[in-house]
């Protein structure tokens, strides 16, 4: 049964997950501009960038259709229950990329357009058909797609990179894997039934714990040379040294019988989003103060 109105494609765009790349984006903005950013500059490379990440999130949508209808958590998604075809999807993402990408080249830099344009490719073609169905490791390389806004934020402002913004780059890079197998820990069952081999389905719990203490740790480290090569005061790398802690202090609760890991992925999951929306506030706070 086909759906009315705009919802369905909203719906494509995923915005709840948008939303935490706009989250690391804002605090390259005040970084590169070592301050308040320009309006204009900002407001097109958030909206170009929610635009461009919604369109990279409706053409994965496309692409897992099939998949989707097999997975309780994504079932209701607008093309798997029928409320709009592939073929509509596709000209709704086709439409707002040309419009994310004009918006990138009018009021920012030829280098983040770029960059974004790199987003979506590689969040498309590299992960979603290249690495997802075929690794355990999908997620730790696809995530990369992900890390793309903290640059772009950055090069929209500079029109160049640097080693602050690379940090930041590969902060996201070592924050995505606990965040998104903390997450892939409670659906299990419905990844293993569509087929897709995320790291909890195909390695033992051990196995899964191991990894993700390894890029948590990874994840507090460039955290600090995030802070230190943007010269930021000492009270915000205290600050980021609390919120490592805290951080690191969940994930000591990821062991025990099923029910105590379940539980413990949950509030991982959670607790990486509060890590890396109160790491960016600290950024954007450092960024004015200095």
């Amino acid at each position: 049964m086909k759906a009315t109105g705009i919802a369905p494609y909203i719906a494509l765009m995923k915005l709840r997950v948008v939303e935490l790349l706009l989250v690391t984006t804002l605090p390259s903005l005040f970084l590169a501009a070592h301050g308040a950013p320009p309006l204009v500059v900002s407001i097109a490379t958030l909206i170009g960038g929610t635009l461009a990440a919604g369109a990279a999130n409706a053409f994965n949508q496309v692409i897992e259709s099939d998949l989707d209808k097999l997975m309780g958590r994504t079932a209701k998604r607008p093309i798997a229950s029928g409320q709009i075809t592939e073929t509509q999807a596709l000209y709704f993402a086709f439409g707002i990329t040309i419009v994310a990408l004009a918006i990138m080249a009018i009021w920012t830099t030829p280098l983040a357009t770029g960059l974004t344009v790199a987003a979506i490719t590689f969040y498309v073609f590299i992960y979603t058909i290249g690495l997802k169905r075929r690794t355990s490791q999908n997620i730790v390389w696809g995530g990369i797609a992900g890390c793309f806004p903290v640059v772009i934020g950055w090069s929209a402002i500079t029109g160049d990179l640097s080693a602050t913004s690379i940090w930041f780059f590969l902060l996201i890079f070592f924050w995505t894997p606990p965040h998104f197998w903390a997450l892939a820990i409670k659906y299990k069952d419905d990844y293993a039934k569509a087929g897709i081999p995320m790291l909890p389905v195909v390695a033992p719990m051990k196995n899964v714990a191991a990894q993700m203490w390894f890029h948590t740790i990874a994840m507090v480290i460039t955290s600090y040379f995030v802070v230190t090569t943007a010269a930021l005061p000492n009270w915000i790398l205290i600050l980021t040294g609390i919120l490592g802690l805290g951080f690191i202090w969940l994930m000591t609760k990821l062991k025990g019988d099923k029910a105590a890991i379940d539980k413990a992925a949950a509030a991982i999951f959670h607790g990486s989003i509060t890590y890396l929306s109160g790491f960016s506030v600290l950024l954007v706070i450092g960024a004015l103060v200095i």
